[in-house]
């Protein structure tokens, strides 16, 4: 028996490369033990798995490795790191839906990394001065709460050589709604990968979905999975008590409010308040949390 990772899973086969193969080696196309279905189990893209080749030429996955981590939508095991690609214009920054996926990326417990696209827009696009607000407003919202931001052009191969370097020894999953250049940063990390690209609908403000199942890049030293529907985002697994701890600066305080279980909103003696007053806490990121807070108590209702 051999161990391998699942770099691809498509209409009930799961393509396993050896863990000690080269990255340009053919992967073994499988079909799981049908053991994992009795137990309500399945394997996923990214899983480490015990497997053997079996006489016509295929393979069977025999055993799942335990997980690091695992994520719903998309169905990925392992991952350690998110990149959150999002474009300074063409489509508009949108700091409530980065909120959105932050939550969801703590939540996992998954690292992330802020990752700028279309920074050529910001220099010389009509859009040049929203392009640079918005570029600012990033760096002074999220990098004094710990998030790495990196800015890229895949267009002048800026920023890019950065991304691959801390990419090096992880399985990241790319994330960021359609059409802010996920597929062109991976061209760009990936001489000879061509992903498919499509042009923002200027009509509707937002790109078309490209990308339609989950696959593991191999980027030389690590992995990406390019995911298709990740903007997709509701908080069906996250419970309203656990919102706050997604918000790190506000994870950070909750131990100095007065009251366990403080929601953030109207205590007295509230140290994320107190903070918001001083300006410690961006209003943008206070306001997002209390719209998430809402929406899940509105979609509780409703249930």
């Amino acid at each position: 028996m051999k161990s391998g990772r699942i770099i691809k899973a498509l209409s009930g086969y799961y393509y396993v490369r050896p863990l000690d193969a080269a990255a340009d080696s053919v992967p073994l196309q499988c079909r799981a033990r049908g053991i994992f279905k009795k137990r309500g189990e399945s394997p996923l893209v990214g899983d480490v798995v015990d497997f053997e080749e079996t006489e016509n030429g295929e393979g069977a996955v025999n055993v799942i490795m335990p997980r690091s981590s695992e994520l719903i939508r998309p169905p990925v095991a392992n991952v350690d790191l998110a990149v959150l690609v999002f474009s300074v214009t063409e489509p508009v920054l949108n700091l409530q839906l980065l909120d959105k996926f932050l939550v969801h990326i703590e939540h996992a417990g998954i690292d992330a990394v802020l990752c700028l696209s279309k920074q050529d827009l910001a220099e010389n696009g009509e859009e040049t001065e929203e392009a640079k607000r918005a570029m600012s407003d990033v760096l002074r919202i999220y990098e004094p709460i710990g998030y790495e931001v990196l800015v890229t052009s895949s267009k002048q191969g800026e920023g890019t050589s950065a991304l691959k370097e801390r990419l090096q020894g992880h399985l990241a999953v790319f994330a960021g709604q359609s059409g802010v250049g996920k597929s062109s940063l991976l061209n760009a990390l990936v001489p000879g990968l061509t992903l498919e690209t499509n042009a923002i609908s200027n009509r509707l403000g937002r790109g078309k979905h490209t990308t339609r199942h989950v696959e593991l890049i191999d980027i030389g030293g690590g992995f990406v999975a390019d995911t298709p529907g990740f903007s997709q985002l509701d908080f069906a697994e996250l419970g309203i008590e656990e919102l706050g701890s997604c918000f790190r600066e506000m994870r950070e305080l909750s131990s100095s409010c007065k009251f366990r279980g403080c929601t953030h909103i109207h205590e007295p003696e509230c140290a994320v308040l107190a903070a918001l007053e001083k300006g410690e806490i961006a209003q943008s990121r206070h306001a997002n949390y209390m719209l998430f807070m809402a929406e899940m108590k509105e979609k509780k209702r409703r249930y």
